[in-house]
């Protein structure tokens, strides 16, 4: 198997310095390319599915993969990760380990499996998107200076003002307004960091999961984030998920994030489910 490595230098966490030594050691038959700026990963990406190269490891956070995925959707070439970003919720999702060797050294027991993936107005995204609240952090996070787990923590506690919104939804001929401080699109299962908006979510079942965070006390949002921690969100009675192919989202703010990075979409938003549409590594245990 031939394998091309797309290293963002800047990724979150900093784990990424030093794993050339680590490629070199435990595998054969690769090389490594460094991003330089926003965006290279798509076309180095593109590059490789033009080449028929068999995998693209995307070295960095969700973001990092989002970057990657855009150029492989419905190719032959496999989406891989080695999680070094602030949240890396799809490399946990998939049962990547969070250090970086060990990582790499499940590169040498893997197998291909195929996925579906989503987009947003035609925009690809592969884990979990959304729009309100956890658009809002994202948009914020995406300009600190300084990333990373505990930066994130402290900003969606700073954050906690926030307000509902009401959003016009669609799906299954069905059409309603809610009132919502968010509404993730959940192919996988998580953020990152093993914090689960979606715990039941499976990117291989056809179905997408909007989970609908509806308005409630303040004094309530602590025990609600201790069950995305502990992947008990979905049985919180605030909380409504929506199995679906597509739905449609009429909103006065259209500011979503696509698997963590901030976007600004155009009314209506249309969120589509690709069945089958990916290939990607897992690792074998």
């Amino acid at each position: 198997m031939k394998i091309r490595f797309i290293i963002n230098p800047i990724s979150g966490s900093g784990k990424q310095k030093g794993i050339e030594e680590y490629i070199t050691e435990h595998l054969e038959n690769f090389e490594i390319i460094y991003t330089k700026k926003a965006g290279d990963a798509t076309i180095i990406s593109k590059e490789a599915a033009n080449e028929n190269i068999d995998a693209v490891i995307a070295v960095g956070g969700d973001g990092t993969v989002n970057e990657c995925l855009k150029s492989l959707v419905n190719t032959n070439t496999a989406l891989g990760v080695i999680p070094c970003g602030s949240g890396n919720g799809f490399a946990y999702h998939i049962g990547m380990d969070r250090t970086t060797e060990k990582a790499v050294k499940q590169l040498k027991n893997i197998r291909i499996e195929v996925i579906d993936s989503c987009t947003a107005n035609g925009v690809p995204f592969v884990n979990v998107s959304g729009i309100g609240f956890d658009a809002h952090i994202a948009n914020l996070f995406s300009t600190l200076a300084e990333r990373g787990f505990i930066n994130y923590v402290k900003l969606v506690f700073r954050e906690l003002s926030y307000k509902a919104k009401e959003y016009t939804i669609r799906y299954n001929n069905i059409e309603r307004k809610v009132n919502a401080y968010m509404i993730a699109f959940a192919n996988a299962s998580q953020y990152g960091n093993d914090a689960k908006i979606s715990p039941m979510a499976d990117f291989q079942d056809g179905l997408l999961d909007c989970v609908i965070l509806k308005e409630f006390p303040k004094w309530k949002i602590p025990f609600f984030i201790l069950k995305v921690a502990t992947g008990k969100a979905h049985l919180s009675k605030y909380v409504e998920i929506i199995q679906c192919q597509k739905m449609t989202i009429k909103a006065k703010d259209t500011l979503l994030h696509l698997d963590g990075e901030p976007f600004r979409a155009s009314n209506p938003i249309e969120v589509a489910l690709l069945p089958k549409s990916l290939k990607i590594l897992i690792p074998n245990g």
